[in-house]
């Protein structure tokens, strides 16, 4: 996992599913989250990883962590047009279109 974080795609369920081989995945390459079990998509630790690397990994995540204020922020200062994949409460959040923006000012 630590050469090729897609790894994870062709890799048994059982490491899809270990909290450990999926944030070594997802902190090497944000994207790996998409191949991530249901539950670690859940997990915030996790998803925080992989926006950090990746913004745009945000739309892999649970619904719940979409919603987060801090992985929101955290995705689109990485990535800007990680913005799309917030809640709408989130996209009308003043200092996360804001931060969004500073990363990418191509986004309004």
């Amino acid at each position: 996992v630590r050469l090729n974080a897609a790894v994870l795609l062709h890799a048994p369920k059982e490491f899809q599913r270990d909290r450990e081989v999926v944030l070594e995945a997802v902190q090497k390459n944000g994207w790996a989250l998409r191949y991530a079990s249901e539950e670690l998509l859940c997990d915030r630790d996790v998803v925080l990883k992989a926006v950090q690397q990746h913004g745009k990994a945000l739309g892999y995540a649970a619904e719940e962590l979409q919603a987060d204020r801090e992985v929101v922020l955290a995705a689109v200062s990485q990535d800007g047009a990680a913005l799309r994949h917030a809640p709408e409460q989130l996209r009308c959040d003043r200092e996360v279109v804001l931060t969004a923006v500073r990363q990418d000012g191509w986004l309004l």
